[in-house]
Parts: C-alpha cells; structure tokens; sequence
C-alpha cells in the first residue's frame, strides 16, 4: 500500500495547475525555453531587451492611461502626449531610430483612438481575470474588457508588423481563456474576442461558442499534463536537458536564452534587439 493509500488520501482531486495562457505555450514552443523561464533556479541570465517589446509596452500603457485621462483630455493630442512621456528606449539601435519609431506608433494611437467615443468606459483595463477547469487554474491580464449589448468583448492591442487575420483571433487560446476567466471573474456572459491591430487599423474578431472555448481548454490541458509530467520526471532524477529537450527552428533568432542553447544558435542566426523595428 502506498503512502497516500495509507493516510486515506485516495480518491482526492488531482491538484490544479496553475498557468497564465502564455506559460502553456512557451512549453509548446519550445520545452527548453519552459524549462529556463519556469523551472531553473537561480534563473540564467537573458539576453538584451527587445526593441519591438518596449514599443508594445509604451503603446498598450498609454492607451492604458488615456482611459484615465479626463473625458475633455481624451484627445489625439492626449494620447501622443501619454506615448511620448511614457516611450520606452530600451533596445533601439541608436536614438534617431527610436525617435522615429516613437513618431510612427504615435500615429497609429492617434488614428486609433479618433474612432473611440471620448465618453466610453471599459469595463476593465489592464485587468486579471482567472478560472479554473478540471484541470487548471488559468489566470492571465486582459488588455482591455468592454461592455456591448449585455456581453463582454475581450481586446487585445497588436502593434507587431505583421498583418492578421480573423484566424489569428479564432486560434488564440489566449483570448479564448480570456473570455472564459471574464466570464467568471465578472459573471457577465462573454463569447466576442478581438484583436485590434495598430498599425493596420484594423480590427479581427471572432464569436466564440461553447464547443470551440471548449477545444482552446482541452488543448491548454493537455499541454499543462505534459509539463506535469516533464516536471516529475526531472524531480525523480530524469536528466532535464532531455526531458525538456529544446524545438530548434527559425524562432530562435529572438529566444532571450539563446546565448545558453547551442542548438538555438545553431537552428537560427542572432537577431539585432532593433530589427523587428526596422
């Protein structure tokens, strides 16, 4: 009999794991990524900050802060005011590029919010909501949660150069969590999700109904018990470099731990913090 069969514990609920959505897939990108960003202690050093992170940053966080602005101050000009006070510098090349990167993204927040209606609250900003399955207990920071007809509606800015599509919507596990955790966290009904693309204006959206949130959950709990697994192999003395073995491939350019993976440098050549920006 073992130890749990003898203290009566049998039959007990296996123990959740705990997760935000982007934790599940780093593990699914690369197990050895997981392992570095979750796992070791003390935590390697990463390489430098990231040029395109620090614009995302300083955009989501002044359209963060226009929300809290005054209606009569909720303005172009009030934006580009929040982005230039805010700008991040972090990773740029030199100063003249990150000036020139700040003067495009203020563009693009100025266009975006001359469509919002200055009076319009969000129900949440910068807003953790969570939930649990049978399996998870998943939690994560929505950047903004809206109220339309009765419904939630999950937003998530983008301002990565590359255009996307309402599949990019549909196939976010993310936003599916999301509006799943909303729902639970605000007890409101919550089905729409959107990504709002900066630099495109444009905007992808996707009605979700039980059986595809369902899908998104059965897919991130299925990741989840491999890296239980993963995680319990090492604990009984697996090596860790197999268990969490690393996925080379062209996503290694941009890893924060490629100076210490081999096969990432190998897979894929070093990218410049500024590139993405370029």
């Amino acid at each position: 009999m073992n130890s749990v069969q003898q203290l009566g514990f049998e039959g007990m609920p296996t123990r959740l794991f705990s997760c935000t959505p982007s934790r599940l897939a780093s593990y699914e990108q690369c197990p050895r990524r997981y392992r570095m960003t979750y796992v070791d202690r003390p935590q390697l050093p990463k390489g430098p900050p990231w040029a395109h992170n620090s614009m995302g940053a300083s955009v989501h966080n002044a359209l963060r802060g226009w929300f809290d602005l005054p209606v009569d101050q909720r303005t172009q000009t009030g934006i580009a005011g929040l982005l230039a006070t805010g700008w991040l510098t972090d990773g740029f090349r030199d100063r003249e590029q990150s000036e020139a990167v700040r003067a495009r993204a203020t563009d693009w927040v100025k266009d975006y919010v001359s469509e919002i209606e200055p009076s319009f609250e969000p129900v949440g900003l910068e807003r953790t909501v969570a939930t649990t399955t049978e399996r998870l207990a998943v939690s994560g920071r929505v950047d903004r949660i809206d109220q339309r007809g009765g419904e939630l509606v999950i937003v998530d800015y983008k301002t990565g150069r590359g255009e996307l599509t309402s599949d990019d919507t549909r196939g976010s596990r993310a936003l599916a969590l999301y509006a799943l955790a909303a729902r639970r966290t605000l007890r409101r009904p919550c089905s729409r999700v959107e990504l709002h693309h900066l630099p495109t204006g444009t905007v992808h959206a996707h009605e979700h109904t039980e059986e595809s949130l369902a899908r998104h959950v059965r897919r991130a709990e299925d990741t989840a018990a491999d890296i239980v697994a993963a995680t319990a192999q090492v604990s009984a003395g697996a090596d860790a470099e197999a268990v969490f073995a690393p996925t080379p491939g062209p996503m290694c350019s941009w890893c924060d731990w490629r100076r210490h993976c081999p096969q990432g440098q190998a897979a894929a050549p070093a990218k410049a913090s500024w590139v993405a920006v370029e």
